[in-house]
């Protein structure tokens, strides 16, 4: 069974707490062979990945790694609009009640005990996909652009491609000439920033402020 951390109301989403033995279990011992991590993330996403797209918010990475004798699973999610605090807890939730669905029917997802944390991307996350781009419009975006690097606005993106403008001159590229880019953060256009963006980039140089404590297991 997996284990319940207890939930703060810090002000960005994500999900942490204190780790635990799952239910009545011993930990397994730490010289214990490890598994291969790879096939654990593989089990792990095909079981979160639905419960992320049912919700109507896109599984943007899933990663295991260790902490001391626990393992930590820390999932991001994003939705074409961003995601909030509310809605990034209520997918803590269903993820959790995801994985001990799983566990219950005899899916050994990791052994021993294991935190979980949900989060969504912060501002330095690259950007990769079309609707990362569209999200960035108006934005000061680093990126290397066929041979060259190049820094400019976002004035437009679709599913195609990318509108730069690169000191006052518009330039077009497809996705597939874009490497990825980088959101330049301007402080002298703060006043033009959404909330959700300056809480982002606040928590920039802070890798745990974009979380929220919740699930542990």
């Amino acid at each position: 069974m997996t284990q319940r951390g207890r939930a703060s109301g810090r002000p960005a989403p994500g999900s942490r707490g204190e780790a635990r033995p799952r239910g009545g279990e011993r930990p397994r011992p730490a010289d214990r062979p490890r598994a291969d991590l790879s096939a654990r993330r593989a089990r792990l996403r095909a079981v979160i990945e639905p419960v992320v797209t049912a919700a109507g918010y896109f599984l943007e990475d899933v990663s295991v790694s260790r902490a001391g004798r626990r393992h930590v699973v820390r999932v991001i999610v994003d939705g074409e609009a961003g995601i909030g605090l509310d809605a990034v807890a209520d997918v803590s939730r269903a993820v959790s009640a995801a994985l001990d669905a799983a566990e219950e029917d005899g899916t050994e997802l990791l052994v021993g005990e294991y935190q979980l944390e949900v989060s969504s991307p912060g501002v330095d996350r690259p950007l990769t996909l079309p609707r990362h781009w569209r999200r960035s419009v108006g934005r000061l975006v680093k990126v290397t652009a066929g041979e060259r690097q190049v820094t400019g606005r976002v004035v437009a993106a679709d599913d195609a491609g990318v509108a730069l403008d690169v000191d006052g001159v518009t330039h077009e590229w497809k996705h597939v000439d874009l490497g990825p880019g980088r959101v330049q953060v301007e402080f002298t256009r703060l006043d033009e920033v959404a909330d959700d963006d300056l809480d982002e980039i606040d928590d920039a140089d802070e890798p745990d402020d974009d979380e929220v404590e919740g699930e542990q297991r």
